[in-house]
């Protein structure tokens, strides 16, 4: 099952993204049930918040996945939503 996980930083919360930017990627990149992931952007260029495809065994799993990342963990997200999805193209 794929899973689209979006997050939204909390305002004011960069210097908790930058400072938590190294374990969060080694989260994913270890990570095998990761699809893509990438962070969402401002008209500045500036990160604020997170999109990742997870594909994963059922919604529990992908819940567990979310709440155990180290931005999860560090209090960056002011939202996370969790959906299933379908891949149409790519």
């Amino acid at each position: 099952m794929l899973i689209a996980v979006t997050a939204q930083d909390r305002k004011g919360a960069l210097d908790i993204r930058l400072a938590n930017r190294e374990l969060h990627l080694a989260y994913l990149n270890a990570s095998e049930a990761v699809v893509l992931a990438g962070p969402l952007m401002d008209e500045n260029d500036d990160m604020i918040g997170s999109l990742i495809v997870l594909e994963v065994a059922d919604m529990a799993e992908a819940e567990a996945w979310a709440a155990a990342d180290p931005y999860a963990k560090a209090g960056l997200f002011e939202t996370v939503n969790l959906h299933k999805w379908k891949r149409v193209i790519g």
